[in-house]
């Protein structure tokens, strides 16, 4: 599957703030990365106003490092992680795959070829990261697994050629990656103090992209509470280890999204878009306006489906993983 990008070049990009203790880590895993014969690799590091010593610790491995390295280095300033990376992301300059990761992140040794099998069939992956390292976070562990089985009915619901055979929920700068056409037509990354990378992948997929969550392709990352993006991956540990409460969309509504979604991706493609094929309670002419717009089938459902007519109910993490099971049981049944 690889085989058309093969020969492509590859681009690596991560900012780094303050992360001497984890560059070593980094660096030992993009040295283990296997990588396809006649592929060039480049890694992009981002120094987004160090005050520790990982400047040194990245000029030292570029002396001795397999890949190209490209180190940049910028005035410190309030931390924004979609600024970090965006400027990450732009040192790739017109590389043909452009993969992010982050600097207290380790990708599998398989992760690139990973990466260029599900770009060989999709315009973006976004990859699964696993948590090590660090107080362990049972609720965490439960949440996630939740969810990427409220993301598995997603796709028995409303399937796509180019998802992975093996799924997950999320999508995370920490294992992301990216046709470099693609990139920069999107504009790049949104410079927010944090979920730009949600809001890239949102964004791609109401744009018409093509967007596969690959659970076989693995990054693993800090389970750290100190992180440096607020909002972050570390903000929520911290937030889980307080006891706040999980709550979540009931299964039933995000079920009815994904059921609307499937009617309009294939009212697209058959050319029979109106109030009966697609019943969202809107208009023929009011869908046929949106679907103007829309390059492809995967733009108008992403775009026109609103929430269920009752609004997205909040539930208990409990009964929404009672209630998931009942939808995906029933599922099954009428398989």
């Amino acid at each position: 599957m690889t085989s058309g990008l093969a020969r492509s070049s590859i681009a690596i990009c991560v900012p780094v703030r303050d992360e001497a203790a984890a560059l070593p880590h980094l660096f030992e895993a993009v040295e283990a990365l296997v990588l396809p014969a006649g592929g060039t690799l480049t890694l992009c590091l981002l120094l987004d106003g160090c005050r520790d010593d990982s400047a040194r610790v990245a000029e030292r491995y570029r002396s001795v490092a397999r890949p190209r390295v490209h180190l940049a280095e910028v005035d410190r300033g309030m931390p924004n992680a979609g600024l970090a990376r965006r400027r990450a992301m732009a040192m790739a300059g017109g590389a043909d795959i452009i993969l992010t990761t982050d600097a207290d992140s380790r990708p599998a040794p398989d992760w690139v070829e990973a990466m260029l099998a599900g770009l060989a069939r999709a315009d973006i992956v976004a990859g699964r990261v696993v948590r090590e390292g660090g107080v362990a976070s049972l609720l965490q562990d439960r949440v996630e697994r939740y969810y990427d089985a409220l993301f598995a009915l997603r796709r028995v619901l409303d399937p796509v050629g180019w998802e992975a055979p093996v799924t997950h929920h999320h999508a995370s700068g920490a294992n992301l990656g990216v046709r470099g056409c693609v990139y920069r037509t999107l504009g790049g990354f949104a410079p927010l103090a944090s979920g730009e990378d949600a809001r890239f992948v949102d964004d791609a997929g109401r744009g018409g992209w093509r967007v596969r969550r690959d659970a076989g392709a693995v990054v693993r990352t800090s389970a750290r509470r100190d992180g440096r993006a607020e909002g972050g991956l570390a903000h929520m540990l911290r937030a889980l280890d307080r006891g706040s409460g999980v709550e979540v969309a009931h299964p039933a509504d995000a079920a009815w999204q994904y059921r609307m979604q499937a009617a309009a991706r294939g009212a697209f493609r058959d050319g029979t878009i109106d109030a009966r094929t697609v019943p969202i309670g809107l208009t023929t002419d009011h869908l046929i306006g949106v679907a103007r717009d829309c390059p492809n089938a995967e733009a108008f459902a992403m775009r026109v489906v609103p929430v269920p007519p009752g609004g997205m109910r909040p539930v208990t993490l409990a009964l929404a993983e009672v209630e998931l099971a009942k939808l995906s049981d029933a599922q099954a049944v009428a398989a």
